[in-house]
Formats: structure tokens, sequence, C-alpha cells
């Protein structure tokens, strides 16, 4: 049996309001079977769209490059490199770009999912001020 892996570059890239999205992991993708795992890639100023909600599981992120802020359930918090963001399930989300530099984002879903389980909302979005800079505390 080989090792199930895979470069993202080899990987057939999905544009999307907001975001060009790759999936690495899904049952398709290396064959999981309890998870998945995509990457995005969001310009600057531009934003996830739509606001939506995962009824049937969680969504971790992980910002690897950029800056911006995230929205979860009209709460909005900072993001950057080394950030990780767990949306709990059922929870509105969104992400912004706010920063001048491409932001790449490495998101795990459990249990895996795809874009039909998602749940929209066209009407939300981030309020017009900006997130207080992320706590570097440790807890």
């Amino acid at each position: 049996m080989s090792v199930p892996s895979i470069h993202e570059d080899s990987v057939t890239a999905v544009d999307l309001p907001g975001r060009n999205l790759r999936w690495l992991v899904n049952s398709e993708v290396l064959g999981a079977k309890h998870m998945s795992v995509c990457v995005i890639k969001v310009a600057p100023g531009d934003k996830v769209r739509p606001a939506h909600s995962h009824p049937n599981g969680e969504e971790s992120i992980y910002i690897i490059a950029g800056t911006g802020r995230v929205l979860v359930n009209g709460e909005v918090s900072p993001v950057e490199p080394g950030t990780i963001v767990l949306f709990p399930q059922g929870e509105v989300h969104m992400l912004h770009n706010t920063g001048t530099t491409e932001m790449k984002v490495i998101c795990f879903f459990a249990p895996g999912t795809n874009l039909d389980n998602y749940k929209f909302f066209e009407d939300i979005d981030f309020p017009d001020q900006e997130a207080e800079p992320p706590s570097r505390k440790v807890p």
C-alpha cells in the first residue's frame, strides 16, 4: 500500500465567490472516510461569500498566510498566520481578507463534507468596524 498523499497543485481548483478552493482530502481525493480538508486562497479585500454554516459538522480553519477577520454568529475576530479558528456546528461564519496580500487558509471538516452540505445566508455580512488584533496569550 502506498502512502496516501497528494500535492495541492495537482488538484483541480474551483473558483467560488471570494475564494479559489482545492479539495485536498475527502472521499474522492485520498479516500478519506471521516474528514475532509481543503485549501483556499482569498485575494486582498475579498470575502468568502456568502456567509454559511455547516448543519452536519464542524469546521476549523488555519491561517497560513495573509491577514483578515472572521465573523462567527455576529462576533468578529482578527486572524493572521498561525491563527486557528473553530466554526462550531451550525454557526454562521465568513472570512474576509483585509490585508494587502493573498490569504491562504487550510480548512478542516469533520465529518467529511462537500459544498452540498453548506447552508447559505446571503443577507449576512461583516459589520463596518474592524476587529482588534489577535491576542497572543497562551491559555
